[in-house]
């Protein structure tokens, strides 16, 4: 879990790095993820874990548009605390709408991937580790590490951190940065969804499940500092095993309660999170 906690808590630290967009419908693109890895395996036989790097193109097309037809309305330009309550209104109303239209055209009806490796487990001598899971996190490991690669490897990725670090002064050296934020906001749409994809291996999928993920997507990012791709990462990872801690003393319905208290801990101790990046992409 926490290796997919680690992939979501990218993709929003990726935008919000870039951007300075705080993204409420990133849990409902998550949700997307999730149901057409559904109906790539119900149709097409597809398996869940390839379903989630096959919805990656798509959805990174999808949060272009997104971007293009109505993120690039609010962003840029004018008065800074304006254009934060538009962007937070404008998530936050595109979230209930993705949310409500699924539902209806949907309906509500939990659907669920049946895999033979979901109910199986590896034998680490008296451990036992469940497959799903154990795939899910070595695939989520991989995307990280593309993800990292690319921004500090490739010319692209440099012009990103670049837009986010420096607009100004990139839109002197020639870079587009109306055109990095949406390349940034499609990664983001893009990470989340295949986390999506992933997490649907072994989790229930209903119009609704993006909200048991989008407040723990936002600790993560601000636990590992905000903005620092690293320390989204790692972020999701401590919240993965905070939660299964928790779950030795208290019942399921708790299992946040632990996530919680080592993030107000954190804060505590070290209010720039732990990488303390904070405006940073990298």
């Amino acid at each position: 879990m926490g290796g997919i906690y680690a992939v979501m808590s990218i993709g929003l630290a990726l935008i919000f790095g870039v951007m300075r967009v705080v993204n409420f419908a990133q849990g409902d693109f998550m949700m997307l993820g999730m149901y057409l890895t559904y109906y790539l395996a119900v149709a097409y036989r597809l398996d869940p874990l390839l379903g989630a790097l096959v919805v990656v193109p798509p959805f990174f097309v999808l949060g272009v548009l997104v971007h293009r037809a109505l993120l690039v309305r609010v962003t840029g330009g004018g008065d800074p605390q304006r254009q934060m309550d538009a962007q937070l209104i404008l998530t936050l109303g595109l979230s209930l709408i993705i949310t409500n239209a699924t539902t209806m055209v949907l309906s509500p009806m939990p659907r669920q991937i049946r895999t033979g490796y979901a109910t199986e487990a590896f034998g680490l001598g008296p451990l036992l580790v469940n497959q799903a899971r154990a795939y899910a996190f070595v695939m989520a490991v991989l995307l990280a590490v593309v993800v990292f690669v690319f921004l500090t490897r490739t010319d692209l990725g440099k012009a990103l951190r670049a837009a986010a670090d420096e607009p100004e002064a990139a839109g002197y050296q020639g870079i587009d940065v109306r055109a990095m934020h949406g390349l940034a906001f499609g990664i983001g749409v893009a990470l989340v969804a295949a986390a999506g994809g992933l997490l649907a291996t072994y989790h229930p999928i209903e119009p609704t499940v993006g909200v048991n993920f989008i407040v723990l997507m936002f600790v993560a990012v601000v636990l590992g500092g905000l903005g620092s791709i690293p320390g989204a990462f790692v972020g999701g990872l401590v919240i993965g095993l905070v939660q299964a801690v928790t779950l030795l003393v208290l019942p399921l319905q708790l299992q946040n309660a632990g996530v919680f208290i080592a993030f107000l801990a954190v804060l505590y101790l070290r209010p720039q999170g732990l990488f303390g990046r904070r405006l940073r992409t990298v």
